[in-house]
C-alpha cells in the first residue's frame, strides 16, 4: 500500500475536501483524486462520499482513517530515526502572526530551510488563531496570553507591552490614571477582548470600549498615532514610535503583566524532530532579541 495514498486520504479526511487537502499537500487536485481512487480500488471499499460541498467519510472511511493516521505517524517517526544526524525532511506547516512574523520569525524559517534542503516549509502569516488540527498545521507561533485549549505549548520568549496613545489624543482627552478611568476613553482593540493590568502584585481585568477595531497590530499602531484612542500593544510594535514621540505611554502605574511567545502544537506524546529544531532556533533568536528575551520552558 502506497504511503502517499494513505497520507493523502488522511489529509482529505481531516480537511473535509479534496481542494483543501490539495492546498495542504501542495499538489494539484487531480493528483489527490487519483491517489484516493487507487486506494479505494486496492481496499475494495468506498472511503469517501463525494459531493459539491466536499468529501465526507463513509463508515468504512471513518474506521480506516484512524489506522491510516497511525501508520503515517509511525512511518514519519521511522524516517526521522534513520536520517543522518541533524538532517530533516518532509513537510513543516507553520502558522505565525502577521504583525510580527514576517519581520522576525520569517528569517528563522528561511534559515531552517537553508540548513535542511530536503525539508519543505509552508508558512501562513495571519493574526487570527488558526485551527491547527482542522487546518492541518504542524505547529503555530503565537504571542500574547494563551487561551485554554488541548494544545501543547512551549514558551520561547517573554513579551512586555504598554498602553499607548498619541500626544494629540492625550492633549484633547487627558491621560487615564486608573483602570476605572479607561471607561471614559476610546480603546483601540482587536475585537471584544479584555485587558489585563497590574495593580501592585495583583492582576485585574478591564473591558474597554471603542469604535476602532482591527485584527492586526500594525493597524492599531497606525490608529494610535492618528490620535484615535488608547492601544494595548507589545513593545516591539511601539518602541520606534515611543522613541520618536509619536506615541506616549499611559497608565504607567498599571502596566500589562508580561506575556509570552510560544510554539503551539497538537497534542501528542512527543513532538516531531522538525518542531523541536524550529523551537530551539526560535529560543536562540528570542534570547538575542531585546523585545523577546527571557524564555522559560513551560
Amino acid at each position: 500500500m502506497d504511503i502517499e495514498e494513505l497520507q493523502t486520504f488522511v489529509e482529505v479526511a481531516d480537511a473535509g475536501g479534496i481542494s483543501s487537502a490539495a492546498i495542504r499537500l501542495g499538489v494539484a487536485k487531480s493528483i489527490v483524486s487519483r491517489r484516493l481512487l487507487r486506494l479505494e480500488a486496492e481496499l475494495g471499499v468506498q472511503l469517501l462520499s463525494r459531493s459539491t460541498r466536499g468529501a465526507a467519510l463513509t463508515e468504512a472511511g471513518a474506521t480506516f482513517r484512524d489506522y491510516a493516521a497511525r501508520v503515517c505517524a509511525e512511518i514519519d517517526t521511522a524516517r526521522e530515526a534513520i536520517l543522518p544526524a541533524g538532517e530533516l525532511r518532509g513537510r513543516l506547516r507553520v502558522a505565525a502572526p502577521l504583525s510580527f512574523g514576517p519581520t522576525h520569525f520569517a528569517p528563522i524559517l528561511a534559515e531552517m530551510a537553508r540548513r535542511h534542503p530536503q525539508l519543505h516549509i509552508q508558512a501562513c502569516y495571519s493574526d487570527r488563531f488558526v485551527d491547527l488540527i482542522g487546518e492541518g498545521y504542524d505547529c503555530a507561533i503565537r504571542v500574547g496570553y494563551l487561551q485554554d485549549s488541548g494544545l501543547i505549548a512551549r514558551r520561547i520568549g517573554r513579551i512586555q507591552g504598554k498602553l499607548v496613545a498619541s500626544p494629540d489624543y492625550v492633549k484633547a482627552h487627558g491621560s487615564p490614571e486608573t483602570p476605572d478611568e479607561l471607561a471614559a476613553h476610546q480603546a483601540l482593540m482587536q475585537g471584544t477582548e479584555a485587558w489585563q493590568l497590574m495593580d501592585g502584585d495583583r492582576i485585574i481585568t478591564v473591558h474597554p470600549q471603542g469604535r476602532f477595531k482591527s485584527d492586526n497590530g500594525t493597524a492599531l499602531v497606525a490608529a494610535a498615532t492618528a490620535g484615535l484612542g488608547i492601544a494595548y500593544l507589545p513593545d516591539w510594535l511601539t518602541h520606534e514610535h515611543l522613541a520618536s514621540g509619536a506615541l506616549v505611554p499611559v497608565m504607567t502605574r498599571h502596566p500589562p503583566p508580561p506575556a509570552g511567545a510560544y510554539v503551539i502544537r497538537p497534542p501528542g506524546q512527543h513532538p516531531a524532530r522538525k518542531i523541536r529544531v524550529l523551537t530551539e532556533l526560535l529560543i536562540e533568536y528570542c534570547d538575542r532579541s531585546p523585545h523577546l528575551a527571557g524564555a522559560a520552558p513551560v
